[in-house]
């Protein structure tokens, strides 16, 4: 696959090797790297080596690739950090709690009581969900 490059994204630097990484995992299309500032011990991110912004960017060559690297390399987390479990999080835009404009996949070991706090609060629904779920349908 071509790789697009943005030369102003720091995660296209780093997933390029242009800037020095702790790397676990690389293959033609993503670098998997500890993240700078880990939320806990083993914090790694996936970075396609095409610039994209978010999921809607990224060509689904990619797409389809980006799990099956998230799928490996939580389970090597599990395994040799003897983990209790992990979240694997991907963000879009600056709402969802995007800062760093280049898609990423968070993968994050957990640990009972750790401080990692990925969480909502539940609501009642409000809206009729079949009349949603029908509006939502249109769209494809």
């Amino acid at each position: 696959m071509t790789h697009r490059k943005d030369d102003k994204c720091i995660f296209c630097k780093l997933a390029g090797g242009d800037i020095p990484t702790n790397q676990i995992y690389e293959d033609g299309d993503f670098k998997v790297i500890m993240d700078a500032n880990p939320a806990s011990k083993g914090h790694c991110i996936i970075l396609p080596k095409t610039h994209a912004a978010n999921i809607f960017e990224l060509p689904e060559e990619y797409c389809e690739k980006i799990m099956p690297v998230a799928k490996k390399c939580a389970a090597v987390l599990m395994k040799v950090l003897s983990c209790d479990g992990i979240n694997i999080l991907q963000n879009n835009g600056e709402a969802a709690g995007q800062t760093v404009f280049h898609l990423h996949v968070h993968l994050i070991p957990r640990y009972k009581d750790d401080k990692v706090h990925i969480k909502w609060t539940e609501h009642e629904a409000t809206e009729d969900l079949k009349a949603l779920a029908e509006e939502i349908r249109k769209g494809f």
